[in-house]
Protein backbone atom coordinates (compact mmCIF):
# COMPACT_ATOMS: atom_id res chain seq x y z
CA UNK A 1 0.00 0.00 0.00
CA UNK A 2 1.27 3.44 -0.94
CA UNK A 3 1.39 6.12 2.09
CA UNK A 4 0.71 8.37 0.01
CA UNK A 5 -3.23 7.04 -0.65
CA UNK A 6 -5.55 9.69 0.68
CA UNK A 7 -6.98 7.86 3.48
CA UNK A 8 -10.56 8.77 2.19
CA UNK A 9 -9.84 6.53 -0.77
CA UNK A 10 -9.29 3.27 1.60
CA UNK A 11 -12.51 3.26 2.81
CA UNK A 12 -15.12 1.52 1.02
CA UNK A 13 -18.20 3.97 -0.71
CA UNK A 14 -21.22 3.92 1.46
CA UNK A 15 -24.75 3.95 -0.58
CA UNK A 16 -26.70 6.34 1.30
CA UNK A 17 -30.80 5.31 1.33
CA UNK A 18 -32.87 8.40 -0.43
CA UNK A 19 -34.09 10.99 2.26
CA UNK A 20 -37.77 10.62 2.51
CA UNK A 21 -38.81 13.63 0.76
CA UNK A 22 -36.90 12.10 -2.24
CA UNK A 23 -38.53 8.70 -2.18
CA UNK A 24 -42.06 10.47 -1.44
CA UNK A 25 -41.19 12.55 -4.69
CA UNK A 26 -40.89 9.34 -6.87
CA UNK A 27 -44.27 8.67 -6.32
CA UNK A 28 -46.54 10.13 -9.26
CA UNK A 29 -47.71 13.48 -8.44
CA UNK A 30 -51.72 11.80 -9.24
CA UNK A 31 -51.23 9.27 -6.72
CA UNK A 32 -50.30 11.22 -4.03
CA UNK A 33 -53.10 13.50 -4.47
CA UNK A 34 -55.34 10.22 -4.89
CA UNK A 35 -53.83 8.82 -1.18
CA UNK A 36 -55.34 12.13 -0.28
CA UNK A 37 -59.18 11.78 -1.25
CA UNK A 38 -58.78 7.37 -0.54
CA UNK A 39 -57.64 8.84 3.14
CA UNK A 40 -60.64 11.55 3.37
CA UNK A 41 -63.18 9.34 1.89
CA UNK A 42 -62.17 6.49 4.27
CA UNK A 43 -62.49 8.91 7.35
CA UNK A 44 -66.03 10.19 5.49
CA UNK A 45 -67.73 6.73 5.75
CA UNK A 46 -66.39 4.72 8.66
CA UNK A 47 -69.18 6.11 10.57
CA UNK A 48 -71.16 3.86 8.19
CA UNK A 49 -70.19 0.72 10.38
CA UNK A 50 -70.98 2.34 13.70
CA UNK A 51 -74.61 2.73 13.32
CA UNK A 52 -75.37 -0.47 15.64
CA UNK A 53 -72.34 0.22 17.84
CA UNK A 54 -74.21 3.88 19.01
CA UNK A 55 -77.85 2.01 19.26
CA UNK A 56 -76.03 -0.82 21.26
CA UNK A 57 -73.57 1.34 23.36
CA UNK A 58 -75.22 4.51 23.64
CA UNK A 59 -79.16 3.50 23.41
CA UNK A 60 -79.15 6.00 20.04
CA UNK A 61 -82.66 5.46 18.42
CA UNK A 62 -82.66 4.14 14.95
CA UNK A 63 -83.68 7.90 13.85
CA UNK A 64 -81.06 9.60 15.94
CA UNK A 65 -78.41 7.58 13.99
CA UNK A 66 -79.21 7.85 11.28
CA UNK A 67 -79.81 11.57 11.51
CA UNK A 68 -76.18 11.42 12.25
CA UNK A 69 -75.10 9.48 9.41
CA UNK A 70 -77.23 11.88 7.20
CA UNK A 71 -76.01 15.07 9.02
CA UNK A 72 -72.42 14.72 7.46
CA UNK A 73 -74.48 15.43 3.55
CA UNK A 74 -75.25 19.58 5.89
CA UNK A 75 -71.39 20.11 6.04
CA UNK A 76 -70.05 19.11 2.94
CA UNK A 77 -72.47 20.21 0.54
CA UNK A 78 -72.27 23.80 1.69
CA UNK A 79 -68.17 23.06 1.55
CA UNK A 80 -68.21 21.86 -1.90
CA UNK A 81 -70.19 24.62 -3.14
CA UNK A 82 -67.78 27.34 -1.20
CA UNK A 83 -64.49 25.85 -1.67
CA UNK A 84 -64.21 24.62 -4.79
CA UNK A 85 -64.73 28.16 -6.63
CA UNK A 86 -61.40 29.37 -4.39
CA UNK A 87 -59.80 26.37 -5.43
CA UNK A 88 -60.53 27.36 -9.32
CA UNK A 89 -58.84 30.68 -7.80
CA UNK A 90 -56.01 29.72 -5.60
CA UNK A 91 -55.17 26.44 -6.67
CA UNK A 92 -55.45 22.68 -5.39
CA UNK A 93 -53.14 22.39 -2.85
CA UNK A 94 -53.58 25.61 -0.80
CA UNK A 95 -57.21 24.63 -0.26
CA UNK A 96 -56.07 20.51 0.22
CA UNK A 97 -53.77 21.00 2.86
CA UNK A 98 -56.02 22.56 5.72
CA UNK A 99 -58.66 19.83 4.75
CA UNK A 100 -56.42 16.74 5.51
CA UNK A 101 -55.95 18.33 8.98
CA UNK A 102 -59.52 19.19 9.60
CA UNK A 103 -60.20 14.98 8.60
CA UNK A 104 -57.71 13.84 11.14
CA UNK A 105 -59.80 16.84 13.57
CA UNK A 106 -63.49 15.34 12.82
CA UNK A 107 -62.39 11.58 13.57
CA UNK A 108 -60.81 13.18 17.13
CA UNK A 109 -63.94 14.81 17.76
CA UNK A 110 -65.71 11.09 17.28
CA UNK A 111 -63.84 9.80 19.58
CA UNK A 112 -63.96 12.57 22.21
CA UNK A 113 -67.45 12.67 22.17
CA UNK A 114 -68.00 9.00 21.61
CA UNK A 115 -71.03 9.61 24.72
CA UNK A 116 -72.31 13.01 23.83
CA UNK A 117 -74.80 13.44 20.42
CA UNK A 118 -73.77 16.59 20.16
CA UNK A 119 -70.34 16.25 19.90
CA UNK A 120 -70.92 13.11 16.94
CA UNK A 121 -73.32 15.48 15.24
CA UNK A 122 -70.07 18.23 15.60
CA UNK A 123 -67.48 15.39 14.28
CA UNK A 124 -69.74 14.06 11.53
CA UNK A 125 -70.29 17.77 10.36
CA UNK A 126 -66.41 18.10 10.51
CA UNK A 127 -66.16 15.41 8.07
CA UNK A 128 -68.74 16.53 5.99
CA UNK A 129 -66.77 20.14 5.71
CA UNK A 130 -63.76 17.92 4.83
CA UNK A 131 -65.04 15.73 2.35
CA UNK A 132 -66.34 18.75 0.81
CA UNK A 133 -63.44 20.99 0.54
CA UNK A 134 -61.30 18.06 -0.57
CA UNK A 135 -63.66 15.41 -3.33
CA UNK A 136 -64.09 18.48 -6.12
CA UNK A 137 -60.34 20.48 -6.02
CA UNK A 138 -59.38 16.84 -5.63
CA UNK A 139 -61.18 15.11 -8.36
CA UNK A 140 -60.02 18.68 -10.56
CA UNK A 141 -56.47 18.04 -9.39
CA UNK A 142 -56.07 14.92 -10.15
CA UNK A 143 -57.53 15.50 -14.24
CA UNK A 144 -55.03 18.60 -14.05
CA UNK A 145 -51.74 15.63 -13.58
CA UNK A 146 -53.65 13.12 -16.10
CA UNK A 147 -53.33 15.59 -19.24
CA UNK A 148 -51.40 13.25 -20.55
CA UNK A 149 -53.49 10.58 -20.79
CA UNK A 150 -56.46 10.37 -22.56
CA UNK A 151 -60.08 12.03 -21.71
CA UNK A 152 -62.16 10.62 -18.73
CA UNK A 153 -59.00 8.87 -17.05
CA UNK A 154 -58.71 11.84 -14.38
CA UNK A 155 -62.28 11.27 -13.34
CA UNK A 156 -61.82 7.23 -13.40
CA UNK A 157 -58.54 8.17 -11.10
CA UNK A 158 -60.80 9.87 -8.89
CA UNK A 159 -63.55 7.74 -8.81
CA UNK A 160 -61.45 4.98 -7.54
CA UNK A 161 -59.48 6.92 -4.83
CA UNK A 162 -62.93 8.48 -3.71
CA UNK A 163 -64.75 4.44 -4.12
CA UNK A 164 -61.97 2.27 -2.33
CA UNK A 165 -61.73 4.85 0.58
CA UNK A 166 -65.37 4.64 1.15
CA UNK A 167 -65.41 1.17 0.80
CA UNK A 168 -62.41 0.45 3.30
CA UNK A 169 -63.52 2.49 6.05
CA UNK A 170 -66.37 1.03 7.22
CA UNK A 171 -64.79 -2.37 6.45
CA UNK A 172 -62.54 -1.76 8.82
CA UNK A 173 -64.14 -0.20 11.36
CA UNK A 174 -66.33 -2.65 11.55
CA UNK A 175 -63.93 -5.50 12.10
CA UNK A 176 -62.85 -3.42 14.97
CA UNK A 177 -65.54 -2.72 16.44
CA UNK A 178 -66.99 -6.04 16.22
CA UNK A 179 -63.75 -7.77 17.82
CA UNK A 180 -62.13 -5.17 19.83
CA UNK A 181 -62.40 -3.46 22.56
CA UNK A 182 -63.71 -0.07 23.52
CA UNK A 183 -65.68 -0.04 20.17
CA UNK A 184 -66.88 3.56 20.05
CA UNK A 185 -62.59 4.60 20.63
CA UNK A 186 -60.41 1.72 18.65
CA UNK A 187 -62.27 1.60 15.31
CA UNK A 188 -61.32 5.48 14.52
CA UNK A 189 -58.00 4.54 15.13
CA UNK A 190 -56.56 3.18 11.93
CA UNK A 191 -57.81 6.37 10.16
CA UNK A 192 -55.50 8.77 12.05
CA UNK A 193 -52.69 6.68 11.81
CA UNK A 194 -53.43 6.43 7.69
CA UNK A 195 -53.35 10.39 7.86
CA UNK A 196 -50.40 10.88 9.76
CA UNK A 197 -48.59 8.88 6.38
CA UNK A 198 -50.95 10.56 3.62
CA UNK A 199 -50.21 13.95 5.24
CA UNK A 200 -46.70 13.31 4.88
CA UNK A 201 -46.81 11.88 1.35
CA UNK A 202 -49.31 14.68 -0.18
CA UNK A 203 -48.49 17.95 1.32
CA UNK A 204 -45.86 18.99 -1.26
CA UNK A 205 -47.82 16.99 -4.14
CA UNK A 206 -47.30 18.55 -7.39
CA UNK A 207 -49.22 21.52 -8.80
CA UNK A 208 -49.56 21.72 -12.70
CA UNK A 209 -50.13 25.20 -14.15
CA UNK A 210 -53.47 26.06 -15.38
CA UNK A 211 -54.48 28.82 -16.73
CA UNK A 212 -57.05 31.36 -14.77
CA UNK A 213 -59.26 33.28 -16.44
CA UNK A 214 -59.19 36.97 -15.17
CA UNK A 215 -62.53 37.75 -16.33
CA UNK A 216 -64.63 36.69 -13.58
CA UNK A 217 -68.08 37.44 -14.83
CA UNK A 218 -66.72 35.38 -18.09
CA UNK A 219 -65.80 32.82 -16.26
CA UNK A 220 -69.09 32.89 -13.88
CA UNK A 221 -70.79 33.10 -17.38
CA UNK A 222 -69.22 29.74 -18.48
CA UNK A 223 -70.17 27.63 -15.47
CA UNK A 224 -73.58 29.00 -16.01
CA UNK A 225 -74.16 28.30 -19.41
CA UNK A 226 -72.83 24.72 -18.38
CA UNK A 227 -75.25 24.40 -15.22
CA UNK A 228 -77.94 25.16 -17.79
CA UNK A 229 -76.92 22.70 -20.56
CA UNK A 230 -78.93 20.10 -22.04
CA UNK A 231 -76.35 17.38 -20.95
CA UNK A 232 -76.36 18.72 -17.33
CA UNK A 233 -79.46 18.88 -16.67
CA UNK A 234 -80.64 15.39 -18.49
CA UNK A 235 -77.87 13.27 -18.03
CA UNK A 236 -76.57 14.96 -14.82
CA UNK A 237 -79.22 16.67 -12.46
CA UNK A 238 -81.28 13.51 -12.67
CA UNK A 239 -78.95 10.63 -11.67
CA UNK A 240 -76.24 12.08 -9.38
CA UNK A 241 -78.32 11.62 -6.40
CA UNK A 242 -78.58 7.70 -7.53
CA UNK A 243 -74.75 7.37 -6.34
CA UNK A 244 -74.82 7.63 -2.86
CA UNK A 245 -78.55 6.62 -2.77
CA UNK A 246 -78.10 3.68 -4.02
CA UNK A 247 -74.92 3.07 -2.03
CA UNK A 248 -76.33 3.91 1.17
CA UNK A 249 -79.35 2.25 0.58
CA UNK A 250 -77.34 -0.96 0.49
CA UNK A 251 -75.77 -0.59 3.63
CA UNK A 252 -78.31 1.49 6.04
CA UNK A 253 -81.72 0.56 4.64
CA UNK A 254 -81.64 -3.37 3.14
CA UNK A 255 -80.26 -5.00 6.17
CA UNK A 256 -83.00 -4.19 8.18
CA UNK A 257 -85.07 -6.21 5.59
CA UNK A 258 -84.00 -9.31 8.08
CA UNK A 259 -82.28 -10.13 10.72
CA UNK A 260 -78.89 -10.33 10.78
CA UNK A 261 -77.48 -12.69 13.67
CA UNK A 262 -73.66 -13.33 13.56
CA UNK A 263 -71.66 -10.40 13.97
CA UNK A 264 -74.00 -8.36 13.41
CA UNK A 265 -71.44 -5.26 13.22
CA UNK A 266 -68.70 -6.45 11.16
CA UNK A 267 -71.22 -7.60 8.63
CA UNK A 268 -72.90 -3.97 8.26
CA UNK A 269 -69.29 -2.66 7.94
CA UNK A 270 -68.35 -5.51 5.54
CA UNK A 271 -71.37 -5.07 3.78
CA UNK A 272 -70.99 -1.34 3.11
CA UNK A 273 -67.06 -2.60 1.83
CA UNK A 274 -69.13 -4.82 -0.77
CA UNK A 275 -70.83 -2.54 -1.74
CA UNK A 276 -68.07 0.72 -2.32
CA UNK A 277 -65.66 -2.38 -3.59
CA UNK A 278 -67.78 -3.34 -6.10
CA UNK A 279 -68.15 0.57 -7.29
CA UNK A 280 -64.48 0.14 -7.77
CA UNK A 281 -64.29 -3.27 -9.14
CA UNK A 282 -66.92 -2.13 -12.28
CA UNK A 283 -65.43 1.15 -12.76
CA UNK A 284 -62.81 -0.58 -16.31
CA UNK A 285 -66.69 -1.27 -17.69
CA UNK A 286 -67.24 2.56 -17.30
CA UNK A 287 -63.96 3.29 -19.58
CA UNK A 288 -64.72 0.56 -22.40
CA UNK A 289 -68.66 1.87 -22.85
CA UNK A 290 -66.89 5.82 -23.31
CA UNK A 291 -70.02 7.20 -23.71
CA UNK A 292 -71.35 9.14 -20.45
CA UNK A 293 -74.50 8.09 -21.39
CA UNK A 294 -74.37 4.54 -21.72
CA UNK A 295 -72.08 4.73 -18.51
CA UNK A 296 -74.92 6.10 -16.28
CA UNK A 297 -77.49 4.28 -18.02
CA UNK A 298 -75.74 1.39 -17.45
CA UNK A 299 -75.27 2.47 -13.82
CA UNK A 300 -79.20 2.87 -13.48
CA UNK A 301 -80.29 -0.34 -14.96
CA UNK A 302 -77.90 -2.19 -12.08
CA UNK A 303 -80.04 0.27 -9.36
CA UNK A 304 -83.10 -1.35 -10.56
CA UNK A 305 -82.21 -4.52 -10.14
CA UNK A 306 -80.50 -4.00 -6.90
CA UNK A 307 -83.87 -2.74 -5.83
CA UNK A 308 -85.84 -5.57 -7.39
CA UNK A 309 -83.58 -7.82 -5.30
CA UNK A 310 -84.59 -5.70 -2.36
CA UNK A 311 -87.92 -6.40 -3.44
CA UNK A 312 -87.15 -10.40 -2.67
CA UNK A 313 -85.18 -10.29 0.46
CA UNK A 314 -88.40 -8.90 2.14
CA UNK A 315 -90.56 -11.15 0.68
CA UNK A 316 -88.46 -14.39 1.38
CA UNK A 317 -86.70 -13.23 4.60
CA UNK A 318 -83.04 -14.78 2.92
CA UNK A 319 -80.48 -13.14 4.64
CA UNK A 320 -77.60 -14.22 2.01
CA UNK A 321 -79.85 -11.86 -1.09
CA UNK A 322 -78.43 -8.86 0.98
CA UNK A 323 -74.72 -9.92 -0.64
CA UNK A 324 -76.04 -9.36 -4.57
CA UNK A 325 -78.34 -6.29 -3.62
CA UNK A 326 -75.07 -5.00 -2.43
CA UNK A 327 -73.04 -5.73 -5.60
CA UNK A 328 -75.90 -4.24 -7.66
CA UNK A 329 -76.44 -1.19 -5.98
CA UNK A 330 -72.17 -1.07 -5.88
CA UNK A 331 -72.53 -1.08 -9.38
CA UNK A 332 -74.66 1.07 -9.42
CA UNK A 333 -73.10 4.13 -6.92
CA UNK A 334 -69.05 3.22 -9.40
CA UNK A 335 -70.78 3.79 -12.58
CA UNK A 336 -73.46 6.61 -12.10
CA UNK A 337 -70.71 7.96 -10.54
CA UNK A 338 -67.56 7.94 -13.33
CA UNK A 339 -70.71 8.25 -15.74
CA UNK A 340 -71.26 11.75 -14.01
CA UNK A 341 -67.91 12.96 -13.72
CA UNK A 342 -67.07 11.89 -17.07
CA UNK A 343 -69.78 14.02 -18.40
CA UNK A 344 -68.76 17.12 -16.16
CA UNK A 345 -65.44 16.80 -17.40
CA UNK A 346 -66.31 16.59 -20.93
CA UNK A 347 -68.18 20.10 -20.13
CA UNK A 348 -66.29 22.14 -18.14
CA UNK A 349 -63.48 24.14 -19.43
CA UNK A 350 -59.91 24.66 -17.36
CA UNK A 351 -60.54 26.65 -14.79
CA UNK A 352 -63.87 26.24 -13.42
CA UNK A 353 -63.42 22.22 -13.89
CA UNK A 354 -63.00 22.76 -9.84
CA UNK A 355 -66.43 24.77 -9.77
CA UNK A 356 -68.71 21.98 -11.66
CA UNK A 357 -67.18 18.69 -9.98
CA UNK A 358 -68.61 20.78 -7.19
CA UNK A 359 -71.80 20.98 -8.12
CA UNK A 360 -71.74 17.25 -9.04
CA UNK A 361 -70.72 16.21 -5.92
CA UNK A 362 -73.25 17.98 -4.13
CA UNK A 363 -75.95 16.49 -6.38
CA UNK A 364 -74.64 12.95 -5.49
CA UNK A 365 -74.56 13.58 -1.72
CA UNK A 366 -78.17 14.09 -2.10
CA UNK A 367 -77.88 10.74 -2.08
CA UNK A 368 -77.18 10.13 1.75
CA UNK A 369 -80.65 11.35 3.08
CA UNK A 370 -82.18 8.17 1.29
CA UNK A 371 -81.69 6.26 4.41
CA UNK A 372 -83.85 8.91 6.71
CA UNK A 373 -86.43 9.27 3.98
CA UNK A 374 -86.22 5.43 3.50
CA UNK A 375 -86.86 5.37 7.44
CA UNK A 376 -89.87 7.97 7.52
CA UNK A 377 -91.15 6.23 3.95
CA UNK A 378 -91.41 2.71 5.72
CA UNK A 379 -93.78 3.66 8.92
CA UNK A 380 -96.27 4.15 6.31
CA UNK A 381 -95.61 1.95 3.18
CA UNK A 382 -94.58 -1.37 2.72
CA UNK A 383 -90.72 -2.37 1.49
CA UNK A 384 -92.21 -3.39 -1.68
CA UNK A 385 -93.65 -0.38 -2.59
CA UNK A 386 -90.59 2.07 -1.53
CA UNK A 387 -88.62 -0.32 -3.99
CA UNK A 388 -91.16 -0.34 -6.93
CA UNK A 389 -91.20 3.68 -6.78
CA UNK A 390 -87.30 3.50 -6.98
CA UNK A 391 -87.48 1.18 -10.04
CA UNK A 392 -90.43 3.74 -11.79
CA UNK A 393 -88.01 6.59 -11.04
CA UNK A 394 -84.95 4.78 -12.82
CA UNK A 395 -87.37 4.09 -16.13
CA UNK A 396 -88.70 7.82 -16.38
CA UNK A 397 -85.10 8.92 -15.85
CA UNK A 398 -83.53 6.34 -18.50
CA UNK A 399 -84.56 8.02 -22.18
CA UNK A 400 -84.11 11.10 -20.57
CA UNK A 401 -80.49 10.43 -20.25
CA UNK A 402 -80.41 8.96 -24.13
CA UNK A 403 -81.99 12.53 -24.90
CA UNK A 404 -79.05 14.46 -23.62
CA UNK A 405 -76.21 15.77 -25.59
CA UNK A 406 -72.57 14.85 -24.17
CA UNK A 407 -70.10 17.19 -24.86
CA UNK A 408 -69.27 21.32 -24.18
CA UNK A 409 -72.29 23.86 -24.79
CA UNK A 410 -71.92 25.93 -28.01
Amino acid sequence: MDDSTPARDLVAPVRRRPAPSAVVQRIPGWVRVALAMFAVGWGANQFAAMLLVYRAEDGASSEMVTALFGAYALGLIPALLIVAPISDRIGRRRVVRPVLVLSTIATVVLIVGRDSFELLLIGRLAAGIASGAAFAPGTAWVKELSADRPGGTGARRATLALSAGFGSGPLVAGICAQWLPAPTIVPYVPHLALMALVIAVAWHAPEPFVPRSADEPRRRSHVREALLSRPFLMAILLTAPWVFGAASTSFATLPTFVEIGVAPIAVTGALAGLTLWTGVAIQPLGRRLGDPRLIITTGLGAAAAGLATGILLDLTGLAWLVLPAAMLLGAAYGLVLVGGLTAVEALARPDDLGTLNAVFYSLTYVGFAAPLLNTLALTAISPETLMLAGIAAIAATVPLVFASRPGRPR
